[in-house]
């Protein structure tokens, strides 16, 4: 079984910074991608906001590059979210997701992030 916890998360002004951590545990492929959306209100659909494959390959949306920086390690299977510069528009509810080949998509719980203008 496949499990993501995240960490991190919470409230900020305008212009601050936080950082989000995850962590996966169980059968994890040696070959994946790990990443980050987010679901900026109910009923939305939940957003790319960066991943990063093992290989290195990263990808980004337009509204977060230049202030957001995904990183990892292969060898604890973590991956982070440095948010900086960050704006009203950021709140929302970020999920950590895990795909592998053939296994499919795994998803954290979820964590809340409140930037405050």
């Amino acid at each position: 079984q496949v499990q993501l916890v995240e960490s991190g998360g919470g409230s900020a002004q305008a212009g601050g910074s936080l950082r989000l951590s995850c962590v996966a545990s169980g059968d994890i492929a040696s070959i994946n991608v790990m990443g980050w959306y987010r679901r900026q209100a109910p009923g939305n659909q939940r957003e790319l906001v960066a991943d990063m494959s093992t290989g290195g390959t990263t990808d980004y949306s337009d509204a977060v590059k230049g202030r957001f920086s995904i990183s990892r390690d292969n060898a604890k299977n973590t991956v982070s979210l440095q948010m900086n510069s960050l704006k009203p528009e950021d709140t929302a509810v970020y999920y950590c997701k895990l795909f592998m080949p053939i296994k499919g998509d795994y998803w954290g719980q979820g964590t809340q992030v409140t930037v405050s203008s």
